[in-house]
């Protein structure tokens, strides 16, 4: 799908995440929503799955989250009556706390390790659903590739990113959530990051 990025994103910068998302899903065939369940994801699985209600919420488990995200995951999930695809790296944790366990982001192995829990099941969702479109809760000021990007941008995969609350602040997605009766989880663990301001490998 070839489409005017800067055109787009200046339509759209003024336009609620509804509007935006209405756009999105108008300019699409087979959109879907990824999540971690992380602070304030909430919001995104919410805002979509009301303008789509049947949108696949592709949950890629790392299997290292916190008791209380599995929690905050299995509330939103029920509440929302998401229709979530679950992807779990193909070795189970346990075996790999012991060959490997987690790495350093300075150790050679980091890399092998975000490849097993986060970008292998990440591709093999993108390639069994084939999305045109992939909405996600990115949002300016979260990492420097970030701000590089826009409300809509576009992989060399052809997929359309949109991130429909990307100007927003954590203020007002706390509003949002208020306003909607959504619950929040801090307690959240990625060990592909490690620091909050570093990509893990998804996005960038």
């Amino acid at each position: 799908m070839k489409i005017n990025l800067e055109q787009i994103n200046k339509d759209l910068r003024r336009k609620s995440p509804l509007e935006i998302i209405l756009w999105a899903v108008s300019v699409s065939d087979h959109p879907v929503v990824t999540t971690n369940f992380r602070p304030y994801e909430a919001a995104i699985l919410h805002a979509v799955s009301k303008v789509k209600r049947d949108i696949k919420v592709i949950w890629c488990d790392t299997g290292y989250n916190t008791p209380q995200t599995y929690k905050h995951a299995e509330a939103v999930i029920n509440q929302l009556d998401l229709n979530v695809h679950l992807y779990v790296p193909k070795q189970t944790t346990a075996h790999r706390d012991i060959v490997l366990g987690i790495p350093h982001v300075d150790d050679p192995n980091h890399k092998v390790f975000t490849e097993q829990v986060k970008l292998e099941p990440f591709k093999r969702a993108m390639s069994e659903h084939q999305p045109d479109a992939w909405f996600t809760n990115l949002r300016k000021g979260q990492t420097a590739f970030r701000n590089s990007i826009d409300i809509v941008s576009q992989g060399a995969d052809g997929i359309l990113k949109i991130s429909p609350f990307y100007y927003w602040t954590d203020e007002e997605l706390d509003g949002y959530l208020i306003e909607h009766n959504l619950p929040n989880e801090f307690k959240y663990f990625d060990p592909t990051k490690q620091l909050e301001n570093r990509e893990c490998g998804l996005h960038a």
